[in-house]
């Protein structure tokens, strides 16, 4: 399987009495690589990067690079809505030897269109390290709409785009629009299998977190054309792809890894709160339904 495809884990950053859990974290990277996952990605939406400092979001990084030791492809989150940060974050995973970087498209400041290109633009221009686009427009407010998504990838460095628009139209538009080797990851676990069918190249993936082999094997089969094998793995990890959802992401996420016995705390930090009775409750039944606890 070729590099920045398949299936690759935005991976939850645990935390114990408010610090980051670094043997915890290297804990989970082993479990995720003994189960398949074709690649690591920290410090996205899902492992918090909202909430870590500068010098955690580093530091993740840093450790990520060093525990995946060259396994899989690490894919360190290093977007922001100010260019200047999201350069440095960028030289920092570079100097990490993270693989590539996933730059979110700026957030709160509502740019338009040229404006989110000339944002990119600067970053891939400043910082020579692989770089994909994350499209996310229900956290973003904005929308990387697919002529400057083919605008950027006319680019040296920006390489592909996680796209969680939640459109297949718009999933299509950008694969039609740029060139073949543009590497098009889904965002969203619910689109990944059609994604691929529509010829997207995996996904990044949150149920990951917790069922590791079965997205794996989901991407797998989806890839090499087994509709029959992605179709069954699809509906049968379609309740935990909405449970992982079901309260603002990542504290199902987290709450399931510490129901499996992987971190010792699935607590998120503020302003993300634990997860609620009945949800955690619904957690439980899936999860132990899946034979996950």
């Amino acid at each position: 399987m070729e590099k920045f495809h398949g299936a690759l884990v935005a991976i939850v950053t645990p935390f114990i009495d408010g610090q980051v859990d670094e043997q915890g974290f290297i804990d989970l990277i082993e479990f995720q690589l003994e189960n398949g996952t074709h690649g690591i990605v920290p410090v996205g939406t899902t492992g918090e990067s909202a909430t870590l400092s500068f010098d955690e979001h580093k530091k993740v990084v840093d450790l990520t690079v060093k525990t995946v030791n060259g396994r899989v492809p690490v894919v360190a989150g290093t977007g922001a809505n100010n260019t200047l940060e999201a350069i440095e974050l960028s030289e920092s995973a570079k100097e990490s030897g993270a693989d590539a970087v996933l730059s979110v498209a700026p957030y709160y400041n509502k740019p338009n269109q040229e404006g989110i290109y000339l944002h990119f633009k600067k970053i891939a221009e400043t910082v020579d390290i692989p770089m994909l686009l994350y499209n996310v427009p229900g956290r973003t407010v904005i929308n990387i709409e697919p002529a400057t998504v083919a605008r950027l990838a006319s680019l040296d460095n920006i390489i592909g785009i996680k796209e969680a628009a939640g459109s297949l139209e718009q999933m299509t538009d950008v694969i039609r629009s740029c060139p073949d080797d543009f590497i098009v990851l889904s965002g969203d676990d619910f689109s990944a299998m059609p994604s691929v069918l529509v010829g997207a190249n995996g996904n990044i993936s949150v149920v990951a977190n917790v069922y590791p082999d079965g997205m794996a094997q989901l991407m797998e089969a989806a890839l090499s054309g087994d509709l029959k094998k992605a179709n069954e793995l699809h509906y049968k990890m379609y309740p935990l792809m909405k449970l992982m959802f079901a309260a603002p992401s990542p504290a199902p996420a987290k709450k399931g890894v510490e129901l499996m016995g992987k971190i010792r705390s699935g607590l998120p930090r503020l302003p993300i709160a634990p997860l609620d009775d009945g949800t955690l409750a619904k957690l439980k039944e899936v999860m132990t339904g899946m034979g996950l606890i």
